[in-house]
């Protein structure tokens, strides 16, 4: 049987191996579940049900907590766009002063970290400025 292709989880897993690894010990790094409910009558009680229980509509793939530091990435493929509703999440989460990255690579992953200040072992991306 074939594997289906998956680049945003492949991407997902390989940025989550570099970040612990690039992170200092005690960094968390972590996913948020992305609930997609199916539509319906049966789908619209499930996601109320979510909605109840803190699912946020957008919400960001990954969470860095580091040094008091905390990083929303959210991750695409190369051909990739944000839904409004991750418009909307990115905007809210600037707004109230946090980080918030695209990420559609290892670089830019590690560019993220070196844009926000994040204390990192690996060196900044060749081309990416330092802030």
């Amino acid at each position: 049987m074939k594997r289906r292709g998956t680049p945003e989880a492949d991407l997902q897993r390989a940025v989550v191996v570099a970040l612990r690894f690039a992170l200092p010990k005690g960094a968390i790094i972590h996913h948020c579940v992305n609930e997609v409910v199916e539509a319906g009558p049966r789908g619209a009680k499930r996601q109320a049900i979510l909605v109840g229980m803190g699912v946020h509509a957008g919400f960001a793939d990954l969470i860095v907590l580091c040094e008091g530091r905390v990083l929303f990435l959210e991750l695409k493929s190369l051909k990739g766009r944000l839904s409004p509703a991750q418009e909307e999440f990115r905007d809210a989460v600037l707004a109230q002063g946090f980080g918030w990255g695209l990420i559609r690579s290892l670089d830019d992953a590690l560019g993220a970290l070196s844009d926000h200040g994040f204390t990192s072992r690996i060196a900044v991306p060749v081309g990416r400025a330092v802030p």
